[in-house]
């Protein structure tokens, strides 16, 4: 989602317990082979102008490799996941100068051979979403958002927006949008899987709720290159799993609303912005600064196993 400029299916309703298929600067990209790039990389990086600078380093998360199949259905309840760490609980996009947020937001992440595995867990008083068509603005509803440059190098990267519904927002930006980018908005994370279960009831004022979980299985596949409209050179990694031991460049986002009851249901407060919480602090207004989104390293089962004891 565009803050700088503005920032950046299947519908079940009503039913209970639903299930629906920093230090400035600091960097640490991925070694990549020029075989694997289209040209010889001579594009220098967009850096970011911030509002103020960051005063701690961006987080950090071990993602374990899974030998066990996954089932994606929201539930997060299988021995991986349960076994899997959870990250810090997400912050105030600006940082710890904000409030911290009113609802907690964490998620966990596995690997194997075939996807990267998300799930998040968002406290949520008031179940709402509105949006039902893929490719719409989902961060018009309260929604979640991941972020991923493969190679850490702060451009070519992608982003995945999903609401309480399920609707999907897939895009694909070729640089940051102040380094004059235009998304992508035709690229499509082919093959994800992507479920929701609520712990509410969706759209309804009339209880309060406890939540909703995202599970994601991306596969490694979704992150090859993205031919240029122009013909140019690409300089994405090619689209392979990752080694034990490299590291991406991630970040998450939860967008969230405040809302009033109207009726039944609910409507947005007429001119109160969004607030923005995420997993590693952008220290102003805006997910499209890679620099500063978290770093998650790929490891074993073993050497999570070990990290859990600690």
């Amino acid at each position: 989602m565009n803050r700088a400029c503005l920032l950046c299916k299947c519908a079940l309703l009503g039913a209970a317990s639903m299930t629906y298929l920093m230090i400035a600067g600091c960097q640490q990209p991925a070694v990549v082979d020029n075989a694997e790039r289209t040209s010889v990389d001579t594009y220098r990086r967009p850096e970011p102008v911030p509002v103020f600078a960051p005063t701690l380093s961006p987080r950090r998360y071990s993602a374990a490799f899974c030998d066990v199949s996954i089932q994606v259905n929201g539930m997060i309840d299988e021995p991986a996941w349960i076994a899997a760490k959870w990250s810090d609980d997400f912050a105030d996009i600006e940082g710890a100068t904000r409030e911290t947020p009113s609802q907690r937001t964490r998620v966990k992440m596995l690997w194997d051979e075939k996807y990267l595995y998300i799930a998040a867990d968002l406290a949520e008083s008031d179940l709402w979403a509105t949006l039902t068509k893929h490719d719409e603005i989902v961060f018009q509803d309260n929604d979640f958002e991941v972020f991923i440059d493969p190679d850490g190098d702060t451009r070519e990267y992608y982003e995945i927006e999903v609401n309480a519904i399920g609707t999907i927002f897939d895009l694909y930006l070729p640089v940051p949008y102040r380094a004059g980018a235009k998304a992508n908005h035709n690229w499509t994370a082919e093959g994800m899987r992507v479920a929701i279960h609520l712990d509410g009831t969706l759209n309804d004022s009339r209880d309060t709720d406890k939540g909703w979980q995202v599970e994601m299985a991306i596969p490694w596949t979704t992150f090859a290159p993205v031919a240029p409209a122009n013909g140019g050179a690409t300089f994405q990694r090619a689209s392979r799993p990752p080694g034990i031991g490299d590291s991406w460049r991630i970040n998450f986002s939860r967008v969230q609303w405040t809302l009033e009851k109207r009726g039944d249901s609910y409507a947005k407060v007429m001119g109160k912005p969004e607030d923005n919480w995420t997993w590693t602090p952008q220290w102003t207004i805006d997910m499209h600064i890679p620099q500063w989104w978290g770093f998650v390293t790929f490891v074993g089962p073993i050497e999570q196993k070990k990290e859990n004891s600690k």
